[in-house]
Protein backbone atom coordinates (compact mmCIF):
# COMPACT_ATOMS: atom_id res chain seq x y z
CA UNK A 1 0.00 0.00 0.00
CA UNK A 2 2.92 2.37 0.55
CA UNK A 3 4.39 1.92 -2.61
CA UNK A 4 1.39 2.52 -4.20
CA UNK A 5 1.24 5.96 -2.37
CA UNK A 6 5.40 6.26 -3.21
CA UNK A 7 4.57 5.77 -7.08
CA UNK A 8 1.39 8.34 -7.25
CA UNK A 9 3.43 10.89 -5.54
CA UNK A 10 6.71 10.09 -7.50
CA UNK A 11 4.27 10.36 -11.04
CA UNK A 12 2.24 13.25 -9.10
CA UNK A 13 6.00 15.39 -9.30
CA UNK A 14 7.49 14.12 -12.52
CA UNK A 15 3.87 15.86 -14.00
CA UNK A 16 4.30 19.15 -11.78
CA UNK A 17 8.07 19.20 -12.38
CA UNK A 18 7.88 18.60 -15.91
CA UNK A 19 7.74 22.65 -16.86
CA UNK A 20 10.41 23.53 -14.46
CA UNK A 21 12.67 21.29 -16.84
CA UNK A 22 11.08 22.47 -20.13
CA UNK A 23 10.69 25.99 -18.73
CA UNK A 24 14.36 27.68 -20.64
CA UNK A 25 12.63 25.92 -24.25
CA UNK A 26 8.91 27.01 -23.86
CA UNK A 27 9.84 30.58 -22.42
CA UNK A 28 12.07 30.54 -26.07
CA UNK A 29 9.10 29.27 -27.94
CA UNK A 30 6.44 31.06 -26.86
CA UNK A 31 8.88 34.48 -26.25
CA UNK A 32 7.38 34.41 -22.08
CA UNK A 33 9.28 36.90 -20.24
CA UNK A 34 10.92 35.69 -16.55
CA UNK A 35 8.25 37.25 -14.99
CA UNK A 36 5.81 35.69 -17.38
CA UNK A 37 7.52 32.40 -16.57
CA UNK A 38 7.59 33.03 -12.93
CA UNK A 39 3.44 33.06 -12.94
CA UNK A 40 3.47 30.00 -15.18
CA UNK A 41 5.24 28.11 -12.32
CA UNK A 42 2.96 29.36 -9.75
CA UNK A 43 -0.19 28.80 -11.35
CA UNK A 44 -0.21 25.19 -10.40
CA UNK A 45 -0.06 26.49 -6.71
CA UNK A 46 -2.94 28.51 -6.73
CA UNK A 47 -5.42 25.62 -7.31
CA UNK A 48 -3.29 23.08 -5.73
CA UNK A 49 -3.30 25.30 -2.55
CA UNK A 50 -7.11 26.47 -2.83
CA UNK A 51 -7.80 22.82 -3.37
CA UNK A 52 -6.45 20.91 -0.68
CA UNK A 53 -8.90 21.92 1.93
CA UNK A 54 -12.31 20.56 0.37
CA UNK A 55 -10.18 17.57 -0.86
CA UNK A 56 -9.20 16.84 2.95
CA UNK A 57 -12.66 16.84 3.87
CA UNK A 58 -13.65 14.71 0.46
CA UNK A 59 -11.25 12.07 1.46
CA UNK A 60 -12.50 11.65 4.91
CA UNK A 61 -16.29 11.19 3.34
CA UNK A 62 -15.27 8.54 0.31
CA UNK A 63 -12.36 6.89 1.40
CA UNK A 64 -8.97 6.70 -0.54
CA UNK A 65 -9.58 4.49 -2.77
CA UNK A 66 -12.03 6.69 -4.72
CA UNK A 67 -10.54 10.02 -3.78
CA UNK A 68 -7.48 9.29 -5.42
CA UNK A 69 -8.48 7.22 -8.59
CA UNK A 70 -10.30 10.77 -9.24
CA UNK A 71 -7.12 12.82 -8.66
CA UNK A 72 -4.72 10.60 -10.92
CA UNK A 73 -6.64 10.37 -13.88
CA UNK A 74 -7.52 14.50 -13.71
CA UNK A 75 -4.29 15.04 -13.34
CA UNK A 76 -2.83 13.13 -15.71
CA UNK A 77 -5.54 14.38 -18.63
CA UNK A 78 -4.67 18.02 -17.67
CA UNK A 79 -0.89 17.53 -17.86
CA UNK A 80 -0.74 15.55 -21.44
CA UNK A 81 -3.31 18.73 -22.19
CA UNK A 82 -0.06 21.09 -21.44
CA UNK A 83 1.01 19.78 -24.83
CA UNK A 84 -1.89 22.02 -27.16
CA UNK A 85 -1.03 25.36 -25.50
CA UNK A 86 -0.25 27.69 -27.96
CA UNK A 87 0.70 30.80 -25.60
CA UNK A 88 0.73 31.90 -22.28
CA UNK A 89 -3.37 32.05 -21.40
CA UNK A 90 -3.90 28.39 -22.57
CA UNK A 91 -1.12 26.86 -20.89
CA UNK A 92 -2.14 29.51 -17.63
CA UNK A 93 -5.25 27.79 -17.63
CA UNK A 94 -3.58 24.31 -18.31
CA UNK A 95 -1.89 24.40 -15.35
CA UNK A 96 -4.74 25.90 -12.72
CA UNK A 97 -6.11 22.57 -13.77
CA UNK A 98 -3.79 20.54 -12.80
CA UNK A 99 -3.34 21.91 -9.70
CA UNK A 100 -6.82 21.01 -8.75
CA UNK A 101 -6.48 17.34 -9.54
CA UNK A 102 -3.26 16.94 -7.85
CA UNK A 103 -4.58 18.29 -4.53
CA UNK A 104 -6.11 15.08 -3.23
CA UNK A 105 -2.76 13.51 -3.38
CA UNK A 106 -0.77 14.09 0.00
CA UNK A 107 -4.00 13.99 2.15
CA UNK A 108 -4.73 10.89 1.08
CA UNK A 109 -1.37 9.31 1.48
CA UNK A 110 -1.74 10.67 4.89
CA UNK A 111 -5.16 8.98 5.44
CA UNK A 112 -3.32 5.71 4.04
CA UNK A 113 -0.94 5.57 6.27
CA UNK A 114 -3.30 6.04 9.13
CA UNK A 115 -5.24 3.00 7.97
CA UNK A 116 -2.42 0.77 7.08
CA UNK A 117 0.59 1.62 9.92
CA UNK A 118 0.42 1.88 13.75
CA UNK A 119 2.00 5.19 15.27
CA UNK A 120 5.54 3.55 16.10
CA UNK A 121 6.11 2.87 12.30
CA UNK A 122 4.65 6.21 10.40
CA UNK A 123 7.24 8.05 10.13
CA UNK A 124 8.97 5.55 8.16
CA UNK A 125 6.17 5.00 6.08
CA UNK A 126 5.47 8.36 5.31
CA UNK A 127 9.33 9.04 4.40
CA UNK A 128 8.59 6.04 1.95
CA UNK A 129 5.93 7.87 0.26
CA UNK A 130 6.85 11.32 0.51
CA UNK A 131 10.51 10.13 -1.29
CA UNK A 132 8.49 9.68 -4.37
CA UNK A 133 8.54 13.75 -4.46
CA UNK A 134 12.31 13.24 -4.40
CA UNK A 135 12.09 10.72 -7.31
CA UNK A 136 9.85 11.96 -9.01
CA UNK A 137 11.42 15.26 -9.27
CA UNK A 138 15.04 13.83 -10.05
CA UNK A 139 13.67 11.40 -12.42
CA UNK A 140 11.69 14.57 -14.40
CA UNK A 141 15.03 16.06 -15.26
CA UNK A 142 16.84 13.51 -17.13
CA UNK A 143 13.38 11.63 -18.89
CA UNK A 144 11.76 14.94 -19.56
CA UNK A 145 15.28 16.73 -20.70
CA UNK A 146 15.60 13.24 -23.29
CA UNK A 147 12.36 13.77 -24.43
CA UNK A 148 12.57 17.27 -25.35
CA UNK A 149 16.23 16.92 -26.64
CA UNK A 150 14.25 13.91 -29.38
CA UNK A 151 10.59 14.92 -29.46
CA UNK A 152 9.80 19.08 -28.46
CA UNK A 153 8.86 19.92 -25.40
CA UNK A 154 5.08 18.99 -26.33
CA UNK A 155 5.98 15.36 -26.38
CA UNK A 156 7.39 15.36 -22.86
CA UNK A 157 3.62 16.53 -21.31
CA UNK A 158 1.70 13.95 -23.73
CA UNK A 159 3.88 11.18 -22.44
CA UNK A 160 4.56 11.84 -18.59
CA UNK A 161 0.69 12.16 -18.48
CA UNK A 162 0.41 8.73 -19.78
CA UNK A 163 1.85 7.21 -16.57
CA UNK A 164 -0.81 8.23 -13.89
CA UNK A 165 -3.37 6.55 -15.83
CA UNK A 166 -1.20 3.00 -16.26
CA UNK A 167 -1.37 3.78 -12.18
CA UNK A 168 -4.84 4.30 -11.60
CA UNK A 169 -5.42 0.96 -13.45
CA UNK A 170 -3.24 -0.80 -10.82
CA UNK A 171 -4.81 1.32 -7.78
CA UNK A 172 -8.00 0.20 -8.23
CA UNK A 173 -7.49 -3.37 -8.43
CA UNK A 174 -5.02 -3.45 -5.13
CA UNK A 175 -6.47 -0.63 -2.76
CA UNK A 176 -8.66 -1.43 -0.13
CA UNK A 177 -8.79 -0.68 3.78
CA UNK A 178 -7.50 -3.04 6.42
CA UNK A 179 -10.59 -4.09 7.40
CA UNK A 180 -12.21 -4.63 4.12
CA UNK A 181 -8.69 -6.35 2.41
CA UNK A 182 -9.30 -10.30 1.66
CA UNK A 183 -5.70 -11.24 2.08
CA UNK A 184 -4.93 -9.84 5.32
CA UNK A 185 -5.04 -11.99 8.37
CA UNK A 186 -6.45 -11.29 11.67
CA UNK A 187 -2.98 -11.07 13.40
CA UNK A 188 -2.01 -7.91 10.78
CA UNK A 189 -5.13 -6.32 11.67
CA UNK A 190 -4.81 -6.04 15.67
CA UNK A 191 -1.06 -5.33 15.15
CA UNK A 192 -2.20 -2.24 12.80
CA UNK A 193 -5.11 -1.74 15.36
CA UNK A 194 -3.11 -2.05 18.52
CA UNK A 195 -1.81 2.16 18.09
CA UNK A 196 -4.32 3.57 16.31
CA UNK A 197 -6.43 7.15 17.00
CA UNK A 198 -9.77 6.74 17.93
CA UNK A 199 -12.17 5.93 14.85
CA UNK A 200 -14.59 8.57 15.50
CA UNK A 201 -16.02 10.45 18.52
CA UNK A 202 -17.92 8.55 21.30
CA UNK A 203 -20.59 10.98 20.94
CA UNK A 204 -21.97 13.90 19.31
CA UNK A 205 -21.33 16.78 21.64
CA UNK A 206 -17.71 15.98 21.57
CA UNK A 207 -17.25 16.18 17.77
CA UNK A 208 -14.98 18.53 16.13
CA UNK A 209 -16.19 19.52 13.34
CA UNK A 210 -13.81 20.82 10.37
CA UNK A 211 -13.73 24.11 11.55
CA UNK A 212 -13.35 23.85 14.57
CA UNK A 213 -9.59 22.65 13.37
CA UNK A 214 -8.47 25.78 13.13
CA UNK A 215 -9.04 27.00 16.71
CA UNK A 216 -6.09 25.21 17.94
CA UNK A 217 -2.47 26.33 17.76
CA UNK A 218 -1.11 23.01 16.81
CA UNK A 219 -2.42 23.46 13.84
CA UNK A 220 -1.44 27.27 13.18
CA UNK A 221 1.87 25.98 13.97
CA UNK A 222 1.94 23.27 11.28
CA UNK A 223 0.56 25.68 8.71
CA UNK A 224 3.68 28.09 9.17
CA UNK A 225 6.50 25.10 9.71
CA UNK A 226 4.97 23.82 6.47
CA UNK A 227 4.81 26.88 5.14
CA UNK A 228 8.48 27.72 5.62
CA UNK A 229 9.48 24.03 4.38
CA UNK A 230 7.67 24.19 1.07
CA UNK A 231 9.22 27.97 0.36
CA UNK A 232 12.57 26.25 0.44
CA UNK A 233 11.46 22.92 -1.35
CA UNK A 234 9.68 24.17 -4.29
CA UNK A 235 12.77 26.18 -5.59
CA UNK A 236 14.46 22.55 -6.26
CA UNK A 237 11.25 21.31 -8.49
CA UNK A 238 10.10 24.59 -10.34
CA UNK A 239 13.31 27.58 -11.08
CA UNK A 240 16.15 25.39 -10.14
CA UNK A 241 16.64 23.89 -13.70
CA UNK A 242 17.01 27.29 -14.94
CA UNK A 243 19.72 27.80 -11.92
CA UNK A 244 21.38 25.61 -13.52
CA UNK A 245 21.35 26.81 -16.71
CA UNK A 246 21.34 30.84 -16.00
CA UNK A 247 23.33 31.02 -13.49
CA UNK A 248 25.85 27.65 -13.62
CA UNK A 249 25.87 27.75 -17.36
CA UNK A 250 24.86 23.75 -17.59
CA UNK A 251 23.67 22.62 -21.06
CA UNK A 252 20.77 19.97 -21.34
CA UNK A 253 22.22 17.18 -20.50
CA UNK A 254 24.59 18.36 -17.78
CA UNK A 255 21.03 19.56 -16.20
CA UNK A 256 19.52 16.33 -17.05
CA UNK A 257 22.45 14.06 -14.86
CA UNK A 258 24.34 16.47 -12.72
CA UNK A 259 20.48 18.22 -11.49
CA UNK A 260 19.72 15.14 -10.00
CA UNK A 261 22.37 15.30 -7.54
CA UNK A 262 20.02 17.05 -5.02
CA UNK A 263 16.57 15.00 -5.53
CA UNK A 264 18.77 11.67 -4.80
CA UNK A 265 20.48 12.79 -1.96
CA UNK A 266 17.16 14.16 -0.61
CA UNK A 267 15.13 10.60 -1.03
CA UNK A 268 17.98 9.12 1.54
CA UNK A 269 17.63 12.03 3.80
CA UNK A 270 14.07 11.54 3.79
CA UNK A 271 14.00 7.41 4.64
CA UNK A 272 16.83 8.38 7.80
CA UNK A 273 14.41 10.93 9.09
CA UNK A 274 11.66 8.36 9.27
CA UNK A 275 13.86 5.93 10.47
CA UNK A 276 15.48 8.07 13.03
CA UNK A 277 11.84 9.27 13.56
CA UNK A 278 10.31 5.82 14.70
CA UNK A 279 13.26 4.47 16.57
CA UNK A 280 13.05 7.52 19.01
CA UNK A 281 9.50 6.71 19.70
CA UNK A 282 10.32 2.79 19.78
CA UNK A 283 12.79 4.17 22.18
CA UNK A 284 10.56 5.08 24.78
CA UNK A 285 10.91 8.47 24.12
CA UNK A 286 8.17 10.85 23.90
CA UNK A 287 6.23 11.39 20.60
CA UNK A 288 6.61 14.83 20.88
CA UNK A 289 10.10 14.89 21.43
CA UNK A 290 10.66 12.31 18.92
CA UNK A 291 9.10 14.48 16.55
CA UNK A 292 10.73 17.48 16.86
CA UNK A 293 14.31 16.48 16.63
CA UNK A 294 14.03 16.15 13.02
CA UNK A 295 11.52 18.45 12.27
CA UNK A 296 13.65 21.28 13.99
CA UNK A 297 16.86 19.95 13.25
CA UNK A 298 16.14 19.33 9.39
CA UNK A 299 14.69 22.67 8.93
CA UNK A 300 17.84 24.42 10.96
CA UNK A 301 20.08 22.32 8.38
CA UNK A 302 18.07 23.30 5.32
CA UNK A 303 18.98 26.99 5.66
CA UNK A 304 22.25 25.88 4.27
CA UNK A 305 20.70 26.88 0.84
CA UNK A 306 21.50 30.29 1.66
CA UNK A 307 25.24 29.50 1.55
CA UNK A 308 24.95 28.68 -2.25
CA UNK A 309 25.25 31.92 -3.11
CA UNK A 310 28.67 32.64 -1.06
CA UNK A 311 30.84 29.90 -3.21
CA UNK A 312 31.99 30.20 -6.71
CA UNK A 313 32.59 26.92 -7.13
CA UNK A 314 29.51 24.86 -9.09
CA UNK A 315 30.36 21.44 -6.53
CA UNK A 316 30.12 23.04 -3.62
CA UNK A 317 27.20 25.34 -4.48
CA UNK A 318 25.79 21.83 -5.42
CA UNK A 319 26.79 19.74 -2.58
CA UNK A 320 25.20 23.04 -0.07
CA UNK A 321 21.47 22.34 -2.23
CA UNK A 322 21.82 18.52 -1.70
CA UNK A 323 22.49 18.87 1.99
CA UNK A 324 19.46 21.83 2.21
CA UNK A 325 17.28 19.50 0.33
CA UNK A 326 18.05 16.32 2.13
CA UNK A 327 17.49 18.10 5.28
CA UNK A 328 14.16 19.08 4.46
CA UNK A 329 13.49 15.45 3.29
CA UNK A 330 14.83 14.31 6.88
CA UNK A 331 11.80 17.08 8.63
CA UNK A 332 9.57 15.89 6.11
CA UNK A 333 9.08 12.18 7.18
CA UNK A 334 7.57 13.66 10.97
CA UNK A 335 5.39 16.42 8.69
CA UNK A 336 3.80 14.02 7.49
CA UNK A 337 3.20 12.18 10.33
CA UNK A 338 1.95 14.65 12.36
CA UNK A 339 -1.71 15.07 10.80
CA UNK A 340 -2.62 11.22 11.98
CA UNK A 341 -0.31 11.82 15.21
CA UNK A 342 -2.67 14.93 16.03
CA UNK A 343 -5.88 14.11 14.54
CA UNK A 344 -8.74 13.69 17.72
CA UNK A 345 -10.13 10.48 15.10
CA UNK A 346 -9.35 9.22 11.76
CA UNK A 347 -12.17 10.61 10.14
CA UNK A 348 -10.31 14.08 10.72
CA UNK A 349 -6.55 12.60 9.22
CA UNK A 350 -7.16 13.78 5.94
CA UNK A 351 -8.62 17.17 6.62
CA UNK A 352 -6.06 17.88 8.97
CA UNK A 353 -3.41 16.84 6.14
CA UNK A 354 -4.96 19.28 3.38
CA UNK A 355 -5.12 22.07 5.97
CA UNK A 356 -1.51 22.21 6.15
CA UNK A 357 -0.58 21.43 2.92
CA UNK A 358 -2.96 24.32 1.66
CA UNK A 359 -0.64 26.65 3.52
CA UNK A 360 2.31 24.61 2.61
CA UNK A 361 1.83 25.07 -0.68
CA UNK A 362 0.90 29.08 -0.78
CA UNK A 363 4.71 28.90 -0.69
CA UNK A 364 4.61 27.21 -4.03
CA UNK A 365 3.04 30.45 -5.20
CA UNK A 366 5.18 32.53 -3.19
CA UNK A 367 8.77 31.36 -4.14
CA UNK A 368 7.50 31.04 -7.94
CA UNK A 369 6.27 34.40 -8.74
CA UNK A 370 9.26 36.11 -5.93
CA UNK A 371 12.01 34.20 -7.88
CA UNK A 372 10.66 35.64 -11.22
CA UNK A 373 10.37 38.99 -9.91
CA UNK A 374 13.90 39.14 -8.84
CA UNK A 375 15.44 37.77 -12.06
CA UNK A 376 13.85 40.88 -13.71
CA UNK A 377 15.18 43.02 -11.54
CA UNK A 378 18.19 41.82 -10.73
CA UNK A 379 19.38 39.25 -12.59
CA UNK A 380 20.43 36.60 -10.84
CA UNK A 381 19.74 34.21 -7.91
CA UNK A 382 21.54 35.68 -5.00
CA UNK A 383 18.25 37.47 -3.12
CA UNK A 384 15.83 34.47 -3.45
CA UNK A 385 18.61 31.57 -2.13
CA UNK A 386 19.08 34.32 1.12
CA UNK A 387 15.63 34.61 1.36
CA UNK A 388 14.87 30.94 1.57
CA UNK A 389 17.32 30.36 3.99
CA UNK A 390 15.66 32.15 6.24
CA UNK A 391 12.83 30.88 5.77
CA UNK A 392 14.02 27.67 7.05
CA UNK A 393 15.38 29.42 9.99
CA UNK A 394 11.80 30.36 10.29
CA UNK A 395 9.94 26.96 10.29
CA UNK A 396 12.61 25.23 12.57
CA UNK A 397 11.65 28.18 15.26
CA UNK A 398 7.73 27.26 14.21
CA UNK A 399 7.96 23.35 15.23
CA UNK A 400 10.36 24.38 18.17
CA UNK A 401 8.06 26.58 19.59
CA UNK A 402 4.82 27.48 17.97
CA UNK A 403 3.58 23.91 17.86
CA UNK A 404 3.04 22.74 21.81
CA UNK A 405 3.16 18.87 22.61
CA UNK A 406 2.55 16.59 19.46
CA UNK A 407 -0.43 14.61 20.70
CA UNK A 408 -4.00 13.83 19.96
CA UNK A 409 -6.05 17.64 20.30
CA UNK A 410 -8.10 17.59 22.75
CA UNK A 411 -11.88 17.00 21.76
CA UNK A 412 -13.17 20.19 23.81
CA UNK A 413 -17.29 19.78 24.32
CA UNK A 414 -19.61 22.38 22.14
CA UNK A 415 -21.15 25.30 24.26
CA UNK A 416 -24.80 25.00 23.97
CA UNK A 417 -24.94 27.83 21.81
CA UNK A 418 -23.25 26.39 18.91
CA UNK A 419 -24.60 25.10 15.99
Amino acid sequence: MVFMAFSATAINYIDRANLGVAAPYIAKDLDLSPEATGYLLGAFFWTYALFQLPSGWFIDKVGARLAYSVAVVWWSLFTAAAALANGFRALFGVRLLLGVGEAPAYPANAKIVSEWFPRRERALATSIFDSGNRVGTALSLPIVSAIIAQFGWRMSFVITGALGIIWTFFWLKMYRTPAEHPRITPEERAYIESDQTPQKAEDANHKVRWRDLFRYRTIWGMMLGFFCLNFVIYFFSTWFPTYLVKARGFDLKQMGFIGMIPALVAVFGGYLGGYVSDRLVRSGMRLSVARKIPLVGGMFLSSSIGLSVLVESTTAAIALMSLSYASLAFAAASIWSLPADVAPTRDHVGSIGGIQNFASNLAGICITMFVGKMLAKTGGFVVPLLVAGGFSLLGAFSYLVIVPEIKPLEIRPRRSDEI
